[in-house]
């Protein structure tokens, strides 16, 4: 009998071990939330800045690596399962990866990246161009995973320091492992991993507020806060899956070769990244609006919703440019205004979230004629 190939086909498709995968590092998403929790300062930015750099980093990893497997092959789904397991842990230690446990963090962290890049080393195997970039990538990236480790016995400033030289290692390695050849990038199942982790990321918005929402008491203030955030929320999945996510789907699936990895590698690895970092911004914020529906939102609330807004919102912006030179003015502007205004109205939840919501229904109007259905 024929041995099964690990090397991707032509035409793959998302897996159910994948979807799993997805799971477990988005609920990471809300334990990044967590350590937002009742502030929003500038040294507990830099933290959660710092591990969810790391944990989107990780998944992002996995997510090339994936790609260039077969996801059906029994030993990828194995060792996708062994590292979904250690993500777990990962994930339950976000918490304490800053003063209390690090090394809780950053264990199974590098453990999950190590998986990641046994696997995508085993797949390069089968491909002498693909083994060349790599192992450029894994020999950076290692570098990055000793400063992680190296974090995890310290807190307080030299932590920070250690896990910034390990986020510029990771860019560095990105850096040198875009300019080779051999990827052989399957661009429509790269683009729909980074889709479905953007809408369970969403979704896990909705059930940070839902959980502050459920036991309290349901006034008509946080009755109304409640049915706004899911319309926010709804508006936010309009604007970027409609018309602006099928135009980077289809740039990217008409380039080959090198220009093809990275406009991967700067549109979706690293552009990505802060549009998710709006939405953790945005869940912190509309978790608080449950907690004080009938309050004007604080200074610090809004600061994090206004934040929300442009990096998710305006963050398709330099991401369009990059994939095709389209400038999307009209978005900037409204995001923009929108950020501004949520800044300087301090008024109740309720308020402030109509504001947003009719921003993302002007955007939504607007671009309706600038991408083609």
């Amino acid at each position: 009998m024929a041995s099964h190939s690990v090397v991707s086909p032509h035409d793959q498709k998302v897996t159910w071990v994948e979807l799993f995968f997805d799971l477990v590092f988005v609920f990471a998403v809300t334990q990044v939330v967590d350590i937002l929790e009742n502030r929003f300062g500038w040294v507990v930015v830099i933290k959660a800045l710092l591990v969810f750099w790391l944990i989107w980093w990780a998944w992002t990893q996995f997510t090339w690596a994936l790609n260039a497997a077969d996801t059906t092959h029994p030993h990828v789904e194995l060792g996708t399962l062994i590292a979904t397991a250690i993500a777990f842990f990962m994930a339950v230690a976000v918490p304490l990866a800053f003063e209390v446990q690090p090394l809780a963090f950053a264990v199974p962290y590098v453990l999950v990246r190590g998986v990641g890049l046994y696997i995508y080393s085993w797949v390069a195997c089968e491909s002498p161009s693909q083994r060349v970039a790599v192992r450029k990538f894994t020999l950076v990236s290692i570098s990055g995973l000793l400063a992680v480790l190296a974090g995890g016995f310290y807190s307080g400033e030299a932590q920070y320091w250690l896990w910034g030289i390990a986020i510029i290692l990771d860019l560095l390695a990105a850096a040198v492992g875009g300019r080779q050849e051999g990827w052989n990038l399957h661009a429509e199942h790269f683009a729909e991993r980074h889709g479905l982790f953007v809408i369970i990321a969403l979704g896990e918005s909705l059930i940070v507020a839902a959980s502050r929402l459920s036991g309290l008491e349901l006034s008509p203030d946080r009755l109304a806060a409640a049915v706004l955030s899911v319309a926010v929320t709804c508006g936010l999945w309009w604007i970027y899956f409609t018309r602006a996510k099928p135009e980077l789907d289809r740039t990217l699936e008409s380039r080959t070769g090198v220009e093809q990895s990275t406009m991967a590698r700067d549109v979706f690895s690293l552009l990505h990244f802060p549009m998710v970092c709006g939405i953790i911004a945005y869940a912190f914020s509309i978790e608080e609006a449950m907690r004080h529906p009938a309050e004007p939102l604080h200074t610090g609330v809004r600061a994090a919703l206004a934040t929300g807004i442009v990096l998710f919102a305006g963050g398709m912006v330099p991401a369009m440019w990059r994939a095709n030179g389209t400038l999307l003015l009209s978005r900037a502007l409204v995001v923009i205004v929108l950020a501004v205004s949520v800044l300087v109205i301090s008024a109740a939840p309720a308020i402030t979230l109509t504001i947003v919501f009719v921003g993302t229904v002007a955007i939504a109007l607007l671009e309706e004629s600038t991408f083609t259905a």
